[in-house]
């Protein structure tokens, strides 16, 4: 029997459907086909990318030179080679005051030189390193003139939008806010207490936790909207990666590869994006998304906004509970 289930503090739907689970096409999941020959983000190939903006290597952060490429390098930066924004942008004034200039910037993070690696592979230490880099790339670019939002995020797969097989993230700087983050953020105001956190207490001891730990839970949550979906947020109150200590940024990483890892065994190379939601305003509360590319948006998604989910979130996390 099917279910609608009502966002936690939105006016949003989706539609639990388990049955919608047996069409023949809805497991299929997989990425396969990893071949590194001639990969451009490989160590040794950092000539046919354009200029690192930063390059962490050995504890530093490190710049390409003019002719000139940091070899050795542990994290690297670099401008996407195909930016949806660009800083380039001329400042053109335009007579239809619905259209801006695309001001802005889209950044590559290079996680590792290794082609094979994965971050459920990624020992403590290199998840704390990425979570760092995160923190250091999204407060750089908050500085710069002009940017009002940064949306960090990893697209894994070609079935999750990546067209590169090695791992990585991207960053987009944009000059405004984005309007679903405004949607939040003025249905979180003037509330007694942050529903985030409200979630946190209700889902900490329900059916839909996957894990935890000292300081962040990862649950399926009520409203998933695609199979496998699942929400990492802090126990305790904060909004921002730019507030978070390293000790902080460490338990976020465990917890984090502990997430990709149940998502890997239950369904080995599965698609995925996983975004990070922050908002400078103290109300919001940080949250990574991780959502498997297991289904794509058809006609009535796209004309209601209402996602079909065929996996109730309850079965989700017994499944991943299963491959313990």
């Amino acid at each position: 029997m099917s279910e609608i289930r009502k966002h936690y503090f939105l006016d949003e739907y989706c539609i639990i459907a388990s049955d919608r689970g047996k069409r023949p096409s809805a497991a299929e999941a997989r990425d396969v086909g990893r071949a590194s020959s001639g990969c451009v983000f490989c160590q040794g190939n950092e000539d046919r990318t354009p200029p690192a903006t930063a390059v962490y290597k050995g504890g530093e952060i490190l710049r390409d030179g003019e002719g000139q490429r940091v070899s050795g390098w542990d994290v690297r930066c670099i401008p996407n080679m195909f930016p949806a924004l660009s800083p380039d942008t001329e400042e053109v004034s335009s007579p239809d005051p619905e259209i801006m200039q695309g001001y802005g910037f889209h950044e590559v993070i290079v996680e590792s030189p290794r082609h094979e690696d994965r971050l459920n592979l990624f020992s403590d230490e290199k998840m704390l390193f990425l979570m760092q880099v995160y923190r250091d790339r999204v407060m750089y670019y908050r500085s710069r003139d002009g940017v009002r939002y940064v949306s960090l995020f990893k697209n894994l797969g070609k079935k999750a939008g990546a067209s590169l097989g090695h791992t990585h993230s991207q960053l987009i700087a944009i000059p405004f806010v984005p309007p679903s983050l405004q949607k939040e953020i003025r249905a979180i105001e003037g509330l007694d207490k942050c529903p985030y956190c409200v979630i946190v207490e209700k889902e900490i001891d329900s059916q839909r936790l996957v894990c935890r730990n000292q300081d962040f839970v990862v649950i399926a949550p009520f409203c998933s909207k695609v199979p496998y979906e699942l929400w990492i947020l802090p126990l305790e109150h904060v909004n921002h990666i730019s507030g978070f200590s390293d000790r902080l940024l460490l338990s976020l990483g465990k917890c984090l590869r502990s997430a990709i890892s149940r998502l890997d065994a239950t369904i080995p190379e599965l698609a995925y994006n996983y975004m990070i939601f922050q908002a400078e305003e103290p109300d919001y509360h940080f949250n990574i998304r991780i959502q498997p590319a297991t289904s794509i948006a058809a006609g009535f998604e796209k004309n209601t906004d209402i996602h079909i989910n065929s996996i109730p979130p309850e079965l989700a996390v017994k499944h991943l509970l299963d491959r313990e």
